[in-house]
C-alpha cells in the first residue's frame, strides 16, 4: 500500500491533489491513500470562516468547498486530523469522526480507523497546559476565547487513546511529541529555525500528551505538522524494542517539503475506510463521562466492562458492517458568483452522520448540551470552586508559530 502524507493543508486541496496526480503519472505508480496532519481547513461557506482562528485579512475560502459541494471529487481517499486553524464549528459536528466531503474523512477529536488492514489513529488539536484538564465547554458561536481553546487537546480524548491495546500502524498528531527532537538532527533544525532552540533546550517544544501516547502506542510510523518544517526522527522504544519512524512535514507552498510518499506492507486491495472495533468499544465505554463543561472528566466508577463492550460492538458490526455512515451535506455551500446570505444566522446543527453513529452504538447525543456548559463557562466562581487556577493571560493564546509564518508570507 502506498500512502502519501501531507503536513498542513490550509485548505489547499487543489494543489496537493494536483501534485500527487502528477507524481503518479511521472513515477508510474498508484497512491492508495492521502493522510493530512492538521490545519486542514474544511471551510464550506463564509459562515465557517467565523470559526476559523485566523486573522480576518488571512481568511480565505480556498478549495475545500469544491469537494463539499460535489463540484470536484477527491482523487484519493483522504484521512485528516484537526490542527489549530480549522473550521471548528464543522469539526465539532463530527466530534467522533466522519466524512467532511465524499472520500474525505475526519478522524475526530481523537480516533482510530482501519484502511484495509492498516490501523490509523490520530489526535486533533494542539496542547496547551491551561486547558488540558477542562472539558469540551466551547459552543457555537465561539467568543474570542473559545475560538482559540476549542482546538486545545483535552485529557479525556487522550485517555481514550491510552486505552488502545492492539497495535497501531500509523499515528497522527498536529504538534510534535515533546522530546522528539532528541531522536533526530536537531542541530540542523535550529540552524533553519533558530527560535526553536530555547524551547528544545527547555524541553517545551511540542506536546506532552503526544509524547505519552508515543511511549504507550509505539506505532511504526508517526506523522506531525504544525511547525512548518520537515524533521525526521527515529525512536527506539527500549533496548531491542519497537522502533517508531517520526516525520514532520511543512505546509503546501512552492519549494516547501510538504509531501512524503511511503509504502507499508498490507493485505491486497481494494482498500476502504472502516470503523475500528476496539475504538468503537472504547467510545461506547467512555461516552457517558464525556465532559462538556469546564469540569474535568471523572474516569472512576464506570460500570461498563471493556470485554463486554467489545463483544457488543463486534456483534453490531457483524450485523451492519463496518463502513462509516454516508456523507450528508448539512449547510449551503459557498457560491463563488455571489454571497451566501442564507447562512448568516445559522448556528450549530446536528450532523446526521453523528446521529446515526450514536444510534448505532446506542448512545445519547450530547454535543449540543449548551445550557449547562454555558453556565459553567460564564461563571468566574466555577473556576475557583473546582480548584482550577485562573490564568489571566489564558484568553490570549501565545502567538502560534504558524500564524507568524502566515503573516510573513
Amino acid at each position: 500500500m502506498k500512502i502519501a502524507v501531507e503536513g498542513c493543508m490550509h485548505g489547499d486541496l487543489d494543489n496537493v491533489y494536483a501534485t500527487l496526480l502528477h507524481l503518479q503519472e511521472v513515477e508510474k505508480t498508484k497512491i492508495d491513500l492521502l493522510i493530512c496532519c492538521g490545519d486542514f481547513q474544511a471551510v464550506r461557506n463564509e459562515k465557517d470562516l467565523e470559526s476559523l482562528n485566523v486573522k480576518p485579512k488571512f481568511r480565505s475560502m480556498n478549495s475545500f468547498w469544491k469537494y463539499y459541494s460535489g463540484e470536484k471529487v477527491a482523487p484519493f481517499p483522504t484521512i485528516f486530523i484537526g490542527g489549530n486553524h480549522e473550521a471548528s464549528n464543522y469539526l465539532w459536528e463530527l466530534y467522533y469522526g466522519g466524512w467532511t466531503a465524499p472520500d474525505i474523512y475526519f478522524l475526530g477529536f481523537a480516533g482510530v480507523v482501519k484502511f484495509g488492514n492498516i490501523r490509523i489513529g490520530g489526535l486533533s488539536g494542539i496542547y496547551k497546559a491551561h486547558d488540558y484538564h477542562l472539558g469540551h465547554h466551547e459552543r457555537v458561536p465561539y467568543n474570542e476565547k473559545d475560538i482559540r481553546s476549542i482546538y486545545h487537546v483535552r485529557e479525556y480524548d487522550v485517555h481514550k487513546l491510552m486505552q488502545v491495546e492492539e497495535p497501531i500502524d500509523i499515528f497522527l498528531s498536529h504538534d510534535w511529541p515533546i522530546g522528539i527532537t532528541d531522536h533526530g538532527d536537531w542541530k540542523t533544525l535550529v540552524r533553519h529555525k533558530p527560535f526553536f532552540n530555547q524551547e528544545i533546550q527547555e524541553r517545551t517544544l511540542g506536546s506532552k500528551p503526544a509524547a505519552e501516547l508515543l511511549e504507550k502506542l509505539k506505532p511504526p510510523y508517526w506523522f506531525s505538522a504544525h511547525l512548518h518544517c520537515k524533521f525526521a526522527g527515529l525512536v527506539q522504544h527500549g533496548e531491542g524494542g519497537a522502533v517508531t519512524k517520526f516525520l514532520a512535514l511543512d505546509k503546501c507552498l512552492p519549494g516547501r517539503k510538504f509531501l512524503q510518499i511511503f509504502e507499508i506492507e498490507s493485505e491486497p486491495g481494494p482498500f476502504e475506510i472502516h470503523y475500528d472495533e476496539e475504538w468503537l468499544a472504547i467510545t461506547r465505554k467512555f461516552n457517558s463521562i464525556l465532559p462538556l463543561t469546564t469540569r474535568r472528566a471523572n474516569f472512576g466508577g464506570l460500570q461498563l466492562d471493556m470485554q463486554e463492550c467489545r463483544q457488543w460492538v463486534s456483534h453490531r458490526l457483524q450485523t451492519r458492517g463496518a463502513k462509516p455512515f454516508e456523507f450528508v451535506r448539512t449547510v449551503p455551500c459557498h457560491n463563488p458568483s455571489g454571497s451566501v446570505s442564507n447562512v448568516s444566522s445559522m448556528g450549530y446543527c446536528r450532523n446526521p452522520q453523528t446521529e446515526a453513529f450514536l444510534q448505532f452504538l446506542e448512545l445519547p447525543y450530547l454535543l449540543d448540551n449548551t445550557l449547562e456548559s454555558r453556565e459553567q463557562t460564564n461563571s468566574p466562581a466555577s473556576f475557583i470552586s473546582r480548584g482550577v487556577s485562573i490564568d489571566h493571560d489564558s484568553d490570549v493564546d501565545e502567538i502560534e508559530l504558524s500564524e507568524v509564518d502566515d503573516a510573513e508570507e
